[in-house]
């Protein structure tokens, strides 16, 4: 794990990822704010289509884990979830690149929603109520940022109350045991996303190479294509070998399918 120093509270840079998960959320907050004092009824029905209910999305609608966390109640609430992925996201920026924080916000995201539908089928198979509440905000991509540093970078240390000295793994530790907590309250479902998405976070930072999902599939998709185009070069090269021979006339290629020349071998022959 790296150790760093304390750090004093301020925030960090405001850039890349981190500029772009505060706006989208804090656009979608106004927007729907706005239609809702034009058409009040009509963004009801809207936002109970966005929110993520796991019985929703068992009946189709699919697009929830994607959407409930853009979806925001309350101007504290919301300033409150816009500040800390403000700070945490742009801490973890300062040591990963814009596509890692994607990567990690959004496998804690969708772990959430994942989570909270295994607890309503497992809920619904044992008969015990789970507390049908929707879920909605970034919660579940905070709780997987501070893991994160957690994890990562446990020795820093953050102002509590702006007064109170903690180190970051001490932080997720007791994030983690309020949500634990709450599994035997009447919120299970929110309590148990929300493990559910440290758990994802958990799982993103010990497998997701440093430069990010993104570049590693696309390394994998390039690699992957070079490769075809090498066997289709090797194929061709063994064609044009037996086209050659019924000729009258032998050429050889390499392992790589590119043509040995005469002189190519007379200059290996003349070095050795």
């Amino acid at each position: 794990m790296r150790r760093l120093g304390s750090t004093p509270f301020a925030f960090p840079e405001f850039r890349g990822a981190t500029r772009q998960l505060v706006l989208v959320n804090l656009i979608t907050y106004f927007v729907l704010l706005l239609a809702q004092a034009v058409a009040r009824f009509a963004t009801a029905d809207v936002v109970r289509w966005l929110v993520f209910q796991p019985s929703d999305f068992l009946h189709g609608a699919l697009w929830q884990p994607f959407t409930y966390s853009f979806i925001h109640f309350g101007i504290w609430q919301t300033f409150l979830e816009l500040l800390s992925i403000w700070f945490l996201a742009g801490f973890l920026e300062t040591f990963h690149n814009s596509n890692w924080i994607y990567g990690l916000y959004a496998a804690s995201v969708l772990g959430t929603a994942v989570a909270a539908i295994v607890i309503f089928l497992i809920g619904n198979t044992a008969h015990i109520p789970m507390g049908m509440v929707p879920l909605y905000g970034c919660f579940g991509g905070i709780f997987g940022l501070l893991l994160a540093i957690g994890v990562l970078y446990g020795d820093v240390e953050f102002l509590l109350f702006f007064a109170i000295g903690l180190k970051a793994k001490y932080m997720a530790i007791i994030y983690g045991l309020v949500a634990v907590a709450m599994l035997f309250g009447a919120e299970k479902m929110y309590a148990f996303a929300q493990l559910g998405g440290a758990a994802a976070a958990l799982l993103y930072v010990r497998s997701a190479p440093r430069q990010g999902v993104h570049l590693a599939f696309s390394e994998q998709f390039y690699g992957l294509r070079n490769r075809y185009y090498r066997w289709k070069r090797r194929r061709a090269a063994r064609k044009f070998e037996v086209y050659m021979r019924s000729q009258g006339r032998t050429v050889k290629f390499d392992g790589q399918g590119r043509l040995i020349r005469d002189e190519d071998v007379d200059d290996k022959k003349r070095w050795n």
